[in-house]
């Protein structure tokens, strides 16, 4: 149903972009998709729903509070009346009140955008289904970074696709945004 539906945006922050303390890549482009969701989920007044991380870990180098960094990209700027989550974990769900928020809203069903594919977007997706949302979450509306392990680095490109692929069937339907806009 239309109006148990809410748009989650996950951590579109300023220090994720180009000039930022953790540039990712596609960043950009994905922000213009995730506006393009936000732009329908309010000429439908849908639920919005914005999360900006907060860090408060030692020695932390980006989304350090009272920061430009930590700011929500202009690209899809809260306005009044849409939900801001703040977050200290990658998990949206831990230690915030989000599972409340949606609870007392009677959403039931997520799409989901936002960053880092690989680490915030992953878990909190993860989370949502364990609390038995339905999730559609829309592949280039999120962006990640080259990663190592061992000593092999691990293209951006290749990252967001493993995870993407990990996320679809059981925890998520994964979507572009023109092939979501055109189905609703």
């Amino acid at each position: 149903m239309e109006d148990k539906k809410a748009l989650l945006i996950i951590d579109l922050q300023n220090d994720y972009f180009e000039g930022g303390a953790n540039a990712l890549q596609g960043s950009l482009e994905a922000s213009v998709n995730a506006k393009k969701l936000l732009e329908n989920f309010r000429e439908k007044s849908l639920p919005v729903i914005h999360v900006q991380h907060f860090s408060t870990r030692a020695g932390s180098a980006f989304f350090i509070p009272h920061t430009k960094g930590v700011e929500i990209h202009e690209n899809v700027t809260p306005i009044d009346g849409e939900k801001i989550i703040v977050k200290n974990y990658p998990n949206s769900f831990h230690q915030t009140d989000l599972l409340e928020y949606l609870r007392t809203n009677e959403i039931i069903e997520l799409v989901i955008c936002g960053m880092m594919t690989h680490m915030c977007v992953d878990s909190t997706t993860r989370a949502a289904k364990d609390f038995d949302f339905t999730c559609t979450l829309i592949g280039d509306a999120c962006a990640t970074k080259d990663l190592e392990i061992q000593g092999q680095n691990v293209a951006a490109g290749e990252v967001h696709k493993s995870f993407l692929a990990a996320l679809s069937y059981f925890y998520s339907t994964v979507k572009n945004t023109d092939e979501y806009l055109n189905e609703i």
